[in-house]
């Protein structure tokens, strides 16, 4: 009953918005009824005054004049109280012929028709302005003008229905007549109609109701009324509206006496409520009719405040959590009802204010008794302490040392698998009802208590009756008296299994995620030493090649990725050099495994004195022979020191850069497959003659490649940003990979080599 969905929120909002237009209608009745009383009185006095009567006789006089007339009794009133004002002392008695009638001092239509053309002035500009008043009959009243001559108005002060007049069509219509209607709107007679004859009129509705016709005049054809203009005129004519509407207020119904006596003889708090229907016949609201002297507003407010307010007014929050569906449907069935509620309430400052409360409602001849008894602070934290110790399965107990007694929840009942009626045990033999591997624990948690007089807690496997183990955790403290002696024991006592459980497969779980760690941090320190004992930080001397070379080995960013990237510098038995670079596809140990595979191979195939292609066609067989395939891209290049001619071929890998004088130049692409991808590959090998201080750069495309850009332009973007390679080479290949922006978390191998400049003679 406390919470409510998306429909019942819904259904809320649409009650509310009901007793929203309830009131005010209530309201506006209430004005109006505020607005003409005074006329009605003065009415009744000049009555009284001209019958030589009482008031009150004089009143019902009024009363029988607006039957007879077919008119409501404060309209006659106001015709009697400006009839004597423009007529004189002598009420009825026309002014004799020839004389000039003096204008009727205005009426409250009067200021209305006047603050229509100054409310429309900016917009409009009209001349006159008139408001007319439907009669039962079909026809029209003059309520009201303003810009008119009481000579204009004489004639007019009553339209039959059968008058083809603007403001007639307008009462007939739903959207008026305006001025840019052709001749209708300047031809058709009306008051003023000479010295106004453009004219718009339109009707004036209330709830349904035709109340009558608001209508402008122009001495001049008007400009056009754009759609801002005319949806203003009809919110205005609603407006107006208001103020002829005669409808009589809402009569508030008197509860019977003997429902009355029986909401005073109520010992709780009690509202007598009276029911509201809707529309469609049904309940939708109730009435506070009556409150007894016990009852209290949870708000604060005077109970005058409530009485004659309806339930929705003074309680919206409150009725949306259901209490009002209860209470019709008390109404209805005639079943009385005592329900938990919590309960909304909104202070004058528009604050809420929960409250929980006992509500109790009965039918009493047609209306509802309500009594509600609101909850104090200390039995509601009574019920807040018993939830939580239900959602948490946490049981309570205490113990009175000095009679013997102890006194358990039923979750301790529950927890030590015992019925209710069973008898609870102290905590000196608790001992005896868990697992023997735990008891010196429970001993010593009662030992601390009850000995020691100081709080203590355990967890131990408690052995209910029938039942398998289960782990339990207790919390008690001592209570002592003036002496220092335990009196008293109060605890808490949980099941907490399920969490020894998880605790218990946690722990299992770390252990083997650590010894996964530990497995995978040994693979990773074993491959990093397989690569570093292949890949030495530092070239072998080359001066009898009359070379000088460098190289860079970069791992991935992530260290655990251990790839098939090599470089390799190989003195040849007959003063030739070997230089080679390769990318083994994948990463890990057998990526690095296989690196090291053709590696070696190359470097048993190149004693026999083969050239660049020759070696990569037998390394691409190599490549197909491994135990696990993989697909690699190689350059390899052989270096004559007597010819100083280099002679090269690739296996789809990027071809060298040469920086001849400072300016780099990527050699061209001779063919060649990536090895271990056909076995028949063919390779072209290329020859380059090596000028002195010329530097060859081999790379692999770790350090190059880039998401996006082509590596072509990435290496030139990144040769220009390192510029020319100066006297160390290796502080060269340094700033190469400071400046790569290779983004692809692939190793990276580098090889300068340069040719001696004493070598030229």
């Amino acid at each position: 009953m406390d919470g409510t969905g998306p429909a019942d929120t819904g259904v809320h909002r649409d009650r509310l918005a009901r007793a929203l237009r309830r009131l005010e209608v209530e309201r506006d009745a209430l004005r109006e009824l505020l607005a003409v009383r005074p006329v009605v009185d003065i009415a009744t006095g000049m009555l009284a005054e001209r019958l030589r009567c009482p008031p009150a006789d004089a009143a019902a006089q009024l009363d029988d004049l607006a039957a007879e007339a077919g008119l409501p009794a404060d309209r006659l009133a106001a015709e009697i109280v400006g009839a004597t004002a423009a007529e004189g002392p002598n009420l009825g008695v026309r002014p004799a012929a020839g004389t000039r009638a003096q204008a009727a001092p205005p009426t409250e239509a009067d200021t209305a028709a006047r603050v229509l053309l100054d409310r429309t002035a900016d917009l409009l500009a009209a001349d006159t302005a008139v408001i007319w008043g439907a009669d039962p009959g079909g026809g029209l009243t003059l309520l009201g003008h303003a810009g008119l001559t009481p000579e204009d108005v004489r004639a007019w002060r009553h339209v039959p229905p059968d008058v083809d007049t603007p403001a007639l069509r307008a009462a007939r219509s739903d959207s008026g007549m305006w001025p840019d209607e052709g001749p209708a709107a300047t031809g058709l007679p009306t008051v003023g109609r000479r010295a106004a004859p453009h004219r718009l009129a339109l009707p004036m509705r209330r709830r349904g109701r035709l109340l009558g016709a608001l209508e402008l005049g122009w001495a001049e054809p008007p400009r056009p009324l754009p759609a801002a203009a005319r949806a203003r005129l009809r919110a205005l004519a609603e407006v107006f509206a208001v103020t002829v509407d005669t409808a009589p207020p809402a009569v508030r119904p008197e509860p019977p006496t003997a429902d009355t006596a029986a909401l005073e003889a109520v010992l709780d708090p009690a509202l007598l409520l009276g029911p509201l229907d809707g529309r469609d016949g049904r309940v939708e609201d109730f009435r506070i009719l009556r409150t007894n002297h016990r009852f209290r507003d949870p708000a604060g407010r005077p109970r005058h405040r409530i009485e004659g307010s309806t339930l929705l007014e003074s309680y919206p929050l409150a009725s949306s959590h259901g209490l009002l569906d209860r209470l019709r449907a008390v109404l209805a069935t005639g079943e009385p009802v005592r329900e938990r509620f919590v309960l909304t309430f909104l202070t004058d400052d528009l604050s809420r204010l929960p409250v929980v409360a006992r509500i109790g409602a009965a039918r009493t001849d047609g209306h509802l008794l309500v009594t509600w008894q609101v909850e104090d602070a200390d039995a509601r934290l009574v019920g807040l302490v018993h939830s939580a110790q239900r959602l948490a399965r946490v049981g309570g107990f205490e113990e009175d040392l000095v009679t013997g007694d102890v006194l358990w929840n039923e979750r301790m009942f529950a927890l030590h698998g015992l019925p209710p009626d069973a008898t609870p045990v102290p905590l000196a033999a608790l001992a005896a009802h868990v697992h023997p591997d735990d008891r010196r624990v429970v001993e010593r948690l009662a030992n601390g208590v009850l000995q020691e007089g100081r709080a203590a807690s355990a967890v131990f496997r408690l052995l209910p009756p029938g039942r398998p183990a289960r782990y339990a955790r207790i919390v008690a403290e001592p209570v002592t008296d003036p002496a220092g002696r335990v009196v008293l024991v109060r605890g808490a006592g949980q099941d907490v299994s399920d969490q020894h459980r998880t605790e218990v497969a946690l722990a299992a779980t770390r252990e083997r995620l650590a010894d996964s760690e530990l497995e995978a941090a040994q693979r990773h320190r074993l491959t990093l030493r397989l690569q570093e004992a292949i890949l030495p930080p530092e070239p072998p001397p080359l001066d009898s090649a009359r070379l000088h070379a460098a190289v860079r080995y970069r791992p991935a960013v992530e260290r655990e990725r251990v790839g098939g990237d090599w470089y390799d510098i190989l003195p040849l038995p007959d003063g030739g050099v070997l230089l080679s670079v390769g990318d083994l596809a994948g990463h890990g140990v057998g990526a690095a495994t296989g690196m090291v595979a053709l590696r070696n191979a190359l470097r048993g195939l190149a004693v026999t004195g083969a050239g660049p292609a020759r070696l990569l066609e037998w390394l691409n067989l190599t490549a197909l022979a491994l135990p696990d395939p993989a697909t690699a891209t190689a350059v390899c290049a052989r270096f004559d020191p007597r010819t100083r001619i280099l002679h090269w071929a690739r296996a789809g890998h990027p071809p060298p850069v040469l920086l001849r004088a400072g300016r780099p130049r990527v050699l061209p692409l001779p063919r060649g497959l990536l090895l271990g991808a056909a076995p028949d590959a063919v390779y072209e090998e290329l020859a380059l003659p090596m000028e002195p201080d010329d530097v060859l750069l081999l790379y692999t495309d770790g350090l190059v490649e880039r998401r996006g850009t082509a590596d072509e332009e990435s290496l030139r973007q990144l040769l220009v940003a390192a510029g020319a390679p100066g006297p160390d080479l290796g502080g060269w290949l340094d700033t190469l990979l400071e400046h790569s922006r290779s983004d692809t978390d692939d190793d990276t191998c580098l090889i300068a080599v340069r040719a001696d400049p004493e070598a030229a003679a």
